[in-house]
């Protein structure tokens, strides 16, 4: 029997965050910006922006923000080496963990791998594997993983961008191997989720869906553009959909994009499980990030993608932390993205920033020349 319309709406559930603070061992230093470098002309030298302040705030406002309730907490464990070959070569585990014997090592620009830092490594990848099984076991339909380093940078041969493991990818490759056919990704993070997309490029079970900032290659350790031609190879060929966004692209450019490319093509994909990899560095204030999203912009992505959840994937979720920079408003950022993903009724916490001005204009330009492009040379994206 249908619900009458002064049936009030089921109560929101719960989201199983996974964390572990021995993360927090990973020490990443002082410099000018990314570089570990005192040029010498300096009194004050930051913290490298991939800090365990960023993490610390997500923690507590999780535990003591008014969202406390819908959240019950879970410890992480230690990825055994064994499981990280699932989507590493043994050459690059290897490689890091030599560099950990050996006491550290700058593994590329802006990426130290410190004393402590491998076993927060180990901590992050394991604490996404646990869950991911959490709900591929049935315990729970939503799971968050809070983690550090993040992994989404990360290649199967080489580290990138801060990341060392990719967490999100052997989540992934957990759930086809315990059987699921399909998985979708869903990356929002600034950056383009290169090394998920590597790792799954000649894939056809594994959707990778990456928006971000039109920033192009960065180097050697980056070499992908993130371009909307990198479309997958092989069998993959397809299902890799990039969505190169203008920089200062905000909430309303950000839904649009949501709109029209994303949710078509997960609605087509039809996964059994779904994958989002969140950054707030895509917000209005973060110092790696050249995009406008508010703590609105996430929340709203947050319900679209519990919605996908519930069409597509039979409600199953699991959320990967990945960057999100400045200390205190990409918690909030994602404090509004769990709001989203429960679909409050009214958001819990105000905006503590004054509203960034927006023009989704040129994006909107953008992003229809993006669909008409996936229409015409995407194989089942074709008659979307």
């Amino acid at each position: 029997m249908a619900a009458s319309a002064s049936t009030p709406p089921p109560p929101p559930g719960k989201i199983h965050v996974f964390w572990h603070e021995g993360m927090l061992a990973h020490d990443t230093g002082n410099g000018v910006f990314d570089t570990g470098e005192d040029p010498g002309f300096l009194d004050v030298l930051e913290k490298h922006p991939e800090n365990s302040d960023r993490v610390r705030n997500m923690v507590s406002i999780l535990k003591k923000g008014p969202i406390s309730p819908f959240i019950t907490w879970h410890s992480g464990r230690s990825a055994l080496l064994s499981e990280l070959l699932s989507f590493h070569c043994p050459e690059y585990i290897n490689e890091l963990v030599e560099a950990d014997r050996q006491g550290g090592k700058a593994l590329c620009s802006g990426t130290f791998l410190n004393p402590g830092s491998w076993d927060a490594a180990l901590l992050a990848a394991g604490t996404a594997l646990s869950a991911m099984k959490y709900v591929l076991d049935g315990h729970a339909e939503i799971a968050y993983a809070l983690v550090r380093p993040p992994g989404h940078h990360a290649q199967p041969t080489q580290a990138d961008g801060y990341c060392f493991l990719n967490n999100a990818g052997l989540a992934v490759h957990l759930a086809l191997n315990s059987g699921c056919a399909k998985v979708a990704v869903i990356d929002i993070d600034v950056h383009y989720g290169n090394g998920t997309a590597e790792g799954f490029y000649q894939s056809d079970k594994v959707l990778t869906i990456s928006l971000h900032m039109n920033h192009g290659s960065w180097g050697p350790s980056h070499p992908q553009n993130g371009s909307i031609d990198e479309l997958g190879e092989g069998e993959g060929f397809g299902y890799n959909l990039n969505i190169p966004l203008p920089n200062g692209s905000g909430d309303k450019a950000y839904g649009y994009a949501m709109t029209e490319l994303v949710v078509p093509a997960i609605e087509r994909f039809e996964p059994d499980m779904l994958v989002l990899v969140i950054g707030q560095d895509s917000s209005a204030f973060d110092p790696n990030g050249r995009q406008c999203l508010t703590m609105e912009g996430y929340r709203e992505i947050g319900k679209m993608v519990s919605s996908l959840a519930n069409r597509c994937s039979g409600g199953r979720l699991l959320i990967v932390q990945e960057g999100g920079y400045h200390v205190t408003y990409s918690a909030y950022c994602l404090h509004a993205t769990l709001e989203g993903v429960l679909d409050l009724l009214l958001p819990l916490l105000s905006d503590p920033i004054a509203c960034y001005p927006e023009d989704e204009s040129f994006s909107v330009e953008v992003i229809e020349t993006i669909k008409k492009y996936q229409k015409d040379n995407v194989p089942f994206m074709k008659g979307a």
